[in-house]
């Protein structure tokens, strides 16, 4: 038995130190998508959007949310009752990522508002949704709520709460491009 616990100790390091180490490498092969709030923004944007059958990067994905972030969508469902589902960045992926897939999906973001206090800051994020990126015409258009923490070394996406716009739920005209 002690030779077990001897035995075990140097494995459970091994595997602690080669984790730790791969998730530095993703973290120096990233940080620059996250130095600041507009880099952060455009990756999230960016990782998302693709041509049909292009494949998204869910590694950078998973990269810019804290491990205990949700998306949040809402909307109605078949019974017209409004309601919410709450998702890990991996739940997202497992919902949404062979649809963005065989689909296409390019989210643009036309507007936004900032309100930061100290380190936290949340924006209202208007968005068009396209099928590809030569559309010019969306198919859809709704606000993401996007909270994100500034830890001094870089910036994390916290919650993703977004609704989509509808005849009953226009975008008001404050969170629509000012012309």
């Amino acid at each position: 038995m002690k030779i077990m616990k001897k035995l075990m100790l140097p494995i459970i390091l091994c595997i602690l130190i080669t984790t730790q180490l791969e998730a530095q490498k993703i973290s120096d092969k990233y940080l620059d998508k996250v130095q600041t709030l507009d880099s952060t923004l455009e990756t999230l944007y960016g990782v998302i959007s693709g041509e049909k059958g292009e494949a998204r990067n869910w590694e950078l994905f998973k990269y810019l949310f804290r491990p205990e972030a949700k998306l949040i969508p809402s909307g109605k469902n078949k019974e017209g009752i409004t309601g919410t589902r709450y998702m890990s960045p991996d739940g997202y992926i497992e919902a949404s990522g062979q649809w963005l897939l065989d689909n296409g999906f390019f989210e643009k973001e036309i507007n936004r508002v900032v309100h930061t206090f100290g380190n936290i800051t949340q924006v209202f994020s208007t968005y068009e949704s396209f099928n590809s990126g030569a559309d010019t015409k969306p198919f859809m258009r709704g606000i993401n709520s996007i909270q994100l923490l500034n830890d001094g070394k870089r910036w994390w996406v916290v919650n993703i709460f977004w609704t989509q716009e509808t005849k009953e739920n226009p975008i008001p005209t404050a969170y629509l491009p000012k012309n």
